[in-house]
């Protein structure tokens, strides 16, 4: 990992988010605590995440440009984010950063990068 570089950069661009992303949402949509709270058809929610975390660690700004500020904590208070769906989030896209061959100290640090709105995000204590 080069510290001079953004997380982006670092995990090598688009494509490198592109088969995060494709990695990271069967994780999801088979987990218990998380597949319930997407839709059967997760095409639409695969772009915004790739548009979001591209921005998000540092590349382009395509989340922004095509839907204006994230505003994640609000976009996600109608789903009930409780602090173990925080962790089964987090779960499942550590297993997506090591399928996809992320390097252990870029993968900790994206981790890292991604509890805090993860966390963040958490709106109530029951399902």
């Amino acid at each position: 990992m080069n510290p001079s570089l953004s997380i982006y950069d670092n995990l090598g661009g688009a494509g490198t988010i592109r088969r995060l992303v494709e990695a990271f949402y069967p994780k999801v949509q088979e987990n218990p605590l998380l597949g319930p709270l997407f839709p059967e058809d997760i095409t639409p929610v695969l772009e915004k995440q790739f548009m979001f975390l591209s921005q998000f660690f540092g590349g382009p700004s395509l989340y922004s440009d095509a839907h204006g500020h994230p505003m994640m904590r609000a976009r996600h208070l109608p789903f009930p984010v409780t602090p173990e769906r925080a962790e089964a989030w987090l779960g499942c896209m550590r297993a997506a950063l090591e399928e996809v061959g992320v390097e252990e100290q870029l993968r900790d640090a994206v981790l890292q990068r991604l509890s805090g709105p993860a966390f963040h995000f958490v709106n109530t204590t029951q399902e």
